[in-house]
């Protein structure tokens, strides 16, 4: 290259504040140059005078510096940002409501728990998502890694949910889902993997995750994998055959399981479908829930009640209802929706095809959880173990959410990062 060559790019560059975009812009303006530079090449022109002409198309450096550095700069979407702050600090409603039963250690690990998930979404909203796009192997390679440990590692079951120590951290099965997620935008996103391949991919982690066992977690990640391949490259066609062909099959599994079902299993199935014919065994938690939203009001309930076991965590939901009201649980409500619903609209501001999967991942992932746990609060679905996003006390829910609306601040940063690369 020549040195007005250089000296051009230099330019433009110096009008660019954000080094992120000093580096892409560079690299995009080179590329448009060498296109310009071939096309004189091929009029016969020698290479001195091709890059000459192509300098001098670009019009001039300074000029197109300024609308470099406006069009392509780092954007921040106070909106999530201000979404997430507003959730982080209602969560520490649930341990409040706890009245004299509050240990002041909840409220100081409630507020590391804050403090690791602001860390964690900033640090991945500065991470440019782009270099994740290659990397699918790696993540999901890590997330199969964690499970075979699982699986090998003498471990402690805590509420039917099996995990091993690493130092002073605990490691369970939700920890694979960020690199699963991670894995899965990347596959998705490469036209050479074939469907068998994405078929076997697929079920490797969900054998494992059922053989831990894991329901709750493999439900997540079945969700997550069929959304996402609605948005692949993956026809329409084959994604319809794919999903009708699944239902179908978990349709029948299901059938043939129900000959095989324990007495206790049926038991917590019974209670679900009708808790009043056993308030005293399976149907007492549905019927607590039931009664406890009736009786909160709009304003909430002044009346002590007798404490619910996970009403910090799991019921986090009906416990606030009952203590702050309808209004304070529809507000609620609208403001974890209003996190799906920036998540959609940034969806539409996306052309980057990798980043689009991370957001149709993140919502997917998000939605799951909050739909889920609002209805088995209100008995349109079977009690487990899933949290109500940044509202629930959790160490790792919070790191889970904190994580996924890192993810989306970075694709939103970087959303004009995406140059047409055509001349």
């Amino acid at each position: 290259m020549g040195k007005r060559w250089n000296d051009f790019l230099s330019e433009v560059s110096n009008h660019i504040h954000s080094k992120e975009a000093k580096k892409f812009v560079a690299s995009e303006l080179e590329f448009h140059l060498n296109q310009v530079k071939k096309e004189w090449m091929g009029k016969g022109l020698s290479e001195a005078e091709a890059e000459e002409k192509a300098v001098s198309q670009m019009g001039s450096p300074s000029k197109l510096g300024h609308e470099m550095n406006k069009l392509h700069k780092p954007r921040i979407d106070w909106w999530l940002i201000s979404l997430l702050a507003i959730t982080m600090a209602l969560s520490f409603l649930p341990l409040v409501t706890l009245g004299d039963e509050l240990s002041d250690g909840y409220l100081v690990m409630k507020a590391f728990h804050v403090l690791l998930g602001v860390m964690i979404a900033a640090a991945m909203m500065f991470i440019d998502y782009r270099k994740f796009e290659n990397k699918g192997w790696v993540f999901y390679s890590i997330g199969v890694m964690f499970l075979f440990l699982l699986l090998t590692i003498p471990n402690t079951i805590i509420n039917g949910v099996p995990y091993f120590m690493i130092g002073p951290f605990q490691i369970e099965s939700h920890y694979v889902l960020p690199f699963l997620f991670l894995g899965w935008a990347s596959f998705f996103n490469n036209p050479r993997i074939k469907l068998w391949q994405h078929f076997i991919l697929f079920a490797l982690p969900l054998f494992l995750l059922m053989a831990v066992p894991n329901v709750v977690v493999s439900f997540i990640y079945s969700v997550m994998v069929f959304v996402m391949m609605w948005w692949s490259t993956i026809s329409r066609k084959v994604a319809t055959i794919i999903t009708l062909a699944s239902i179908t099959a978990a349709g029948t599994f299901g059938s043939l399981a129900w000959f095989t079902v324990k007495e206790y299993q049926l038991a917590r199935i019974l209670g679900f479908l009708n808790p009043e014919k056993y308030p005293k065994s399976w149907g007492y938690t549905y019927l607590q829930l039931k009664e406890r939203l009736a009786s909160a009001g709009w304003f909430g309930s002044a009346a002590k009640s007798e404490a619910l076991p996970f009403e910090h965590t799991d019921y986090a939901f009906v416990n606030l209802t009952y203590h702050y009201g309808y209004l304070f649980a529809i507000g609620l409500f609208v403001i974890l929706s209003l996190f799906a619903a920036r998540i959609v609209l940034i969806s539409f501001q996306i052309n980057s095809r990798f980043g689009h999967l991370l957001l149709v991942g993140g919502v997917t992932l998000f939605l799951v959880q909050f739909i889920y746990n609002i209805g088995m609060m209100v008995g349109l679905l079977p009690l487990t173990s899933i949290s109500l996003p940044f509202i629930s006390y959790g160490f790792i829910p919070m790191l889970f959410n904190a994580f996924i609306m890192g993810v989306v601040l970075s694709v939103y940063r970087r959303k004009d990062f995406i140059f047409n690369r055509t001349v």
